[in-house]
């Protein structure tokens, strides 16, 4: 039996191209997987509830890239970022969608996440880009977890450890990949901006200690960061190309080690049962 919160592969390629995030070409690289699999969990529940309006909630959100396409499809979204900046970018940007009215930004972190939101009052969380960040990443998972409510969904998505080895491996800097894929953090010295990496297995294992069953595992930018600029910029169709590479990718295990990001995508024991 498929699992249901596994989207076919096929499903990605169809429509690789129309749900991107966001129309720039590099940006549409970094969040054309994430993006797809998000919308078929949000389209999923829906279903599953009965109701046409979600209640999302998007930690670490920023300015919106997820959160303003999220309430373009109709459903309510509060984003919780530390930045006054990205959520004054936010407001803007959702003004421009024309999405303002089911968009709510406010100041907050991980830590402090139930001082300005409610404890189970969300039907999907996204924690993307915020654990690298966080000093007790499983207390962070813990967290967002709780904002669920007993049938949610949890879009996880964190730095991955292979990716930033084999980055810094191609750019000749071998004791520093060395270094990264052997510390507890995947750092790769003093200088590196990025306090935490994660494996697919310590990012699953995060998730499922928290309660949640894991419906799906995809490795993202697999091969985007690794392409000249150049090439993805001016040759024709290469972007297009390379899209679909990344979207046949994404779901292979086999290409989980040498992503630069990972997504974990789980639900609630409720929601399992739904």
């Amino acid at each position: 039996m498929s699992d249901p919160m596994r989207p076919p592969v096929s499903h990605h390629h169809a429509r690789t191209t129309s749900l991107r995030a966001d129309p720039s070409p590099r940006a549409s690289l970094r969040t054309a997987v994430v993006w797809e699999v998000l919308k078929d969990a949000l389209d999923r529940r829906a279903k599953a509830t009965g109701r046409d309006v979600l209640d999302v909630l998007d930690t670490g959100g920023g300015s919106g890239k997820f959160a303003v396409p999220v309430a373009r499809l109709g459903h309510r979204v509060t984003v919780v970022d530390p930045s006054p900046n990205a959520l004054f970018a936010l407001e803007r940007r959702a003004a421009e969608a024309g999405v303002a009215d089911r968009v709510l930004g406010v100041q907050g972190d991980a830590h402090g996440l139930f001082d300005v939101v409610e404890r189970g009052g969300y039907d999907a969380v996204l924690c993307h880009g915020v654990l690298e960040y966080v000093d007790d990443p499983a207390e962070g998972v813990r967290n967002v977890v709780a904002a669920l409510r007993p049938d949610g969904v949890l879009s996880l998505l964190a730095a991955g450890l292979g990716g930033a080895v084999l980055a810094r491996a191609l750019a000749g800097h071998f004791k520093e990949a060395k270094q990264a894929l052997e510390d507890p953090n995947g750092r790769w010295g003093v200088g590196d901006p990025v306090p935490h990496r994660f494996t697919a297995e310590q990012l699953t294992g995060l998730v499922e200690d928290a309660g949640l069953r894991v419906g799906a595992v995809h490795g993202v930018r697999v091969f985007a960061d690794l392409v000249p600029g150049v090439l993805v910029d001016t040759e024709p169709g290469a972007l297009e190309a390379l899209l679909e590479l990344e979207a046949a990718a994404a779901e292979l295990p086999a290409f989980h080690s040498v992503a630069t990001q990972l997504h974990v995508l789980a639900e609630t024991q409720g929601a399992a049962g739904a």
